[in-house]
């Protein structure tokens, strides 16, 4: 049985050069067309893979998926099919694997083809998990020190408790969108610095902020907990994530509580989710943690993923700007040290859960994950290709983050996460 993750592996379809879909990538998303409905896919080239019209031709029937399938795979969301365990995620993307290989005829007659394998440009791409929680990090060590930079104290730019444990919020689940939705400016309460009393309007500091985020595929039980070890045994992939942000109403507003109207707006996920098998090749060490982190937290080996990032800004109807380019694996907390710590008060996780990584910076001025850093709070203004500066978005802007890793040839692709900013409403 071949690894699907060898690289010497290819594909009876043509994939260009560089994709972000390979034969060994594989990522699941769900997509619908008026004729088909809501479905599972898994991503191959410029195509979509339909699970569902795959297990209706009986390609899955000596897998144990158990009484749910096939319909395991007509849903509108991953949940069902990630609530199998890993031994199913496992046994599906190894059979899909088998079917595209160059080498397998069974996918390949007219009849087939034409029910199983959809162009991408032909369909619309659904939020891929229905996540009922959502935590947000704060888990690159160069972002959390430029935020204290710019508002506390320059010399002393990490609160004390950052270093000791992965810090997070809980956001909300049910404002999360999928990539290409249009995110609305939000109105709020915020206060110039030499205001002597707050208004309501529209926010004048929107933001994005660079993140990767990943998703949890095995629940636990209130009042357990998850080892360090274990941890990864829960996550089942990871997206590209933008937290759009409201810094003036964010600011404002967050203490003594933290984080609320400024960011519930809205958040961005990309449509298609990388297993964590499938970034095996891609592991690295993350930053030394000084002080050794407590013992629950202690982690071996190498925890972090080499996920190249980059962010594009067009105005509307400009020319597009990369303006950052980033990587998740200079995160100093890593996903399993994340997860690790939600669970240890007992707090239970649910299947499609979603935990966000935080803004993820570089050190260096072009690796910055959010507008407020690259502005550097409105002071620097960043120019772009027409010409324009930006301190914050303006309406019309769209954002769109890449992902990708590659080594050795390979690339293993995130798509995008893309969202264009329309004025806020009228009140």
């Amino acid at each position: 049985m071949a690894n699907p993750n060898d690289p010497s592996l290819h594909s009876w379809i043509d994939i260009a050069p560089g994709s972000d879909f390979p034969i060994q990538n594989l990522p699941f998303g769900v997509f619908e067309t008026e004729e088909r409905g809501p479905r599972l896919g898994v991503a191959i080239g410029e195509y979509v893979l339909d699970l569902y019209a795959v297990a209706q031709f009986g390609f899955f029937e000596d897998l144990e998926l158990g009484a749910k399938m096939p319909k395991v795979f007509r849903r509108r969301s991953l949940n069902q099919f990630i609530a199998l365990g890993r031994p199913a995620w496992r046994a599906v993307r190894q059979r899909v694997s088998e079917l595209l290989r160059h080498d397998s005829t069974a996918l390949r007659s007219d009849e087939v083809m034409r029910e199983c394998l959809l162009r991408q440009t032909e369909v619309q791409m659904l939020r891929p998990v229905k996540s009922h929680n959502y935590t947000d990090f704060y888990s690159s060590i160069e972002h959390a020190t430029n935020v204290g930079i710019m508002f506390r104290d320059p010399a002393n730019a990490l609160l004390p408790n950052w270093r000791h444990i992965p810090i997070g919020y809980h956001g909300r689940a049910s404002s999360i969108v999928v990539s290409g939705t249009d995110i609305r400016r939000p109105n709020g309460q915020r206060k110039a610095p030499d205001a002597a009393a707050p208004t309501f309007g529209p926010s004048q500091q929107l933001d994005f902020e660079l993140e990767v985020g990943f998703i949890v595929g095995q629940g636990t039980q209130l009042g357990d907990t998850v080892p360090i070890q274990h941890a990864e045994d829960h996550i089942f992939g990871l997206v590209l994530f933008n937290d759009w942000s409201a810094r003036d109403i964010q600011s404002w507003e967050y203490v003594p509580l933290g984080p609320f109207l400024g960011k519930s707006f809205g958040s961005s996920m990309s449509a298609w989710v990388v297993t964590l098998d499938a970034l095996e090749p891609f592991r690295v060490a993350g930053p030394v943690q000084e002080p050794e982190p407590l013992l629950y937290l202690r982690q071996l080996d190498k925890h972090n993923f080499d996920v190249n990032l980059e962010v594009e800004l067009q105005p509307e109807n400009g020319p597009t700007t990369t303006i950052s380019r980033s990587n998740f694996g200079l995160m100093y907390w890593s996903m399993a040290q994340q997860l690790t710590h939600q669970a240890s008060n007992g707090c239970n996780l649910q299947v499609g859960d979603l935990y966000a990584s935080g803004t993820i910076s570089g050190a260096t001025p072009d690796s910055l994950g959010s507008m407020l850093e690259l502005a550097w709070r409105g002071t620097r203004p960043l120019p772009l290709a027409d010409g324009s500066e930006r301190k914050f978005l303006l309406d019309g802007d769209t954002v769109t983050m890449r992902g990708y890793c590659e080594k050795d040839g390979l690339r293993i692709g995130f798509g995008e996460v893309t969202g264009k900013v329309l004025p806020a409403p009228v009140v």
